[in-house]
């Protein structure tokens, strides 16, 4: 099975445009404005998932889907905000469970109907269930079985109240393994010209989905080879809370890293694949974690002495993360000297989705989280390698 990299692309569109249907449904039921912060596609491991919603306690409604699309759809608050929610609905507190359920229906069905009209196949959805569930129990059973699953995660936000919520999808096989596959390439949803999947246009972006999986867990070990460099430099411990790849439009990603500001290196990648990493802390860890490593107190918190500190653990950590990469994929792969960066963390990573916007509009991003015990401090590495070079070196290490 290989994963046309158009026909994604046109599938995270499709569920761009249900989530802000979902927006528009809840929008018009609650009163209050929801904007769509992001929509992407993630390829996840159970332990990647298990890992991802570690700690989170969440409410919500979960359906099944049956006829053009199979799988499961869930939409999900966190339930600190589930009084913000009742807040905004009619009846108030005294709806409770049956409020939730009946908004999570409205949604749902808003989300599917854009997936419904596209393949021309209406998707019958199972009677809402309403949940209330710990960490990764909020997803289908089968989830955290798989070795490599495919996860559409849309996040909406409030913008009058606290209020936020993710809308989940998970596809079976069938229907949607036609999409992906580029058999049925969304041209219609994706913009790209009719048949160019079919007819081998998109043959350099096609990649097999077992190398996909096999990537994913590349990115999982490079982020410990980096968790380990940082704990050899600075000798404070630390872990990777969460390694996976998603599948994201570009132009998303700098409103993820957020308008915080953050310090920390970017490289260029060059070789199988090129690209950029960014290595980044929030402000105050990156200035805990260049004290950790300076046998004297800094000049200023972020002065040149920090500044050279982070240079030196960001050349390390990224030395670790692609080694492993050219390895496994028996590729060259080279990065430039670290340039330190200091701003609102949108920022940082902009001027290098800019760079890769030139030549694709989606990417995938390894994004990983490691964070130090002793500091409490956080560091989030964004990996984002062209996607037609990435498409070529998976595919050799597929023939072999």
């Amino acid at each position: 099975m290989r994963v046309d990299v158009r026909a994604l692309g046109a599938c995270n569109r499709l569920a761009e445009q249900g989530a802000k249907r979902a927006a528009g449904a809840l929008s018009d039921l609650t009163g209050t404005d929801l904007a769509v912060e992001v929509t992407g596609a993630s390829v996840a491991s159970g332990e990647d998932l298990a890992k991802s919603f570690a700690g989170r306690e969440s409410i919500g409604v979960s359906v099944g889907l049956r006829g053009g699309l199979d799988g499961e759809a869930v939409l999900a608050f966190d339930a600190v905000n589930a009084d913000a929610l009742l807040s905004l609905l009619p009846g108030g507190r005294s709806m409770d469970r049956s409020a939730v359920t009946e908004v999570g229906n409205i949604a749902l069905g808003g989300f599917l109907d854009g997936w419904a009209n596209y393949l021309g196949a209406a998707i019958d959805m199972s009677p809402p269930r309403y949940f209330e569930a710990d960490g990764a129990a909020v997803l289908p059973d089968g989830a955290l079985a798989g070795d490599g699953v495919f996860l559409f995660e849309s996040r909406l936000d409030a913008t009058t109240t606290d209020l936020d919520f993710s809308i989940y999808m998970l596809p079976d096989s069938g229907p949607f393994r036609d999409l992906i596959v580029g058999k049925t390439a969304p041209a219609a949803a994706s913009g790209d010209a009719p048949g160019a999947a079919a007819n081998g246009g998109t043959a350099s972006t096609a990649v097999p989905y077992e190398s996909l999986s096999t990537f994913s867990s590349l990115a999982k070990e490079g982020s410990a080879n980096a968790a380990d460099n940082i704990e050899m430099m600075t000798g404070l411990e630390t872990s990777v809370d969460v390694s996976r790849l998603r599948f994201v439009p570009l132009a998303d990603v700098p409103a993820e890293v957020g308008d915080e500001p953050h310090a920390g290196t970017v490289f260029e990648l060059q070789g199988q694949p090129s690209g950029y990493l960014a290595i980044l802390f929030e402000e105050s860890s990156a200035a805990a974690v260049a004290d950790a490593m300076l046998p004297m107190d800094p000049d200023e918190p972020l002065g040149d002495m920090a500044e050279n500190a982070l240079c030196e653990l960001g050349n390390v950590m990224t030395s670790g993360f692609i080694d492993g990469w050219a390895n496994v994929l028996g590729t060259s792969i080279t990065h430039s000297p670290p340039e330190f960066v200091h701003d609102i963390g949108a920022s940082t990573i902009s001027p290098l989705v800019a760079k890769l916007s030139e030549r694709q509009d989606y990417g995938f991003v390894i994004d990983t989280a490691i964070r130090t015990e002793g500091i409490q401090a956080r560091c989030d590495v964004y990996a984002l390698p062209d996607e037609r070079e990435l498409a070529q070196a998976l595919d050799r290490l597929s023939e072999s």
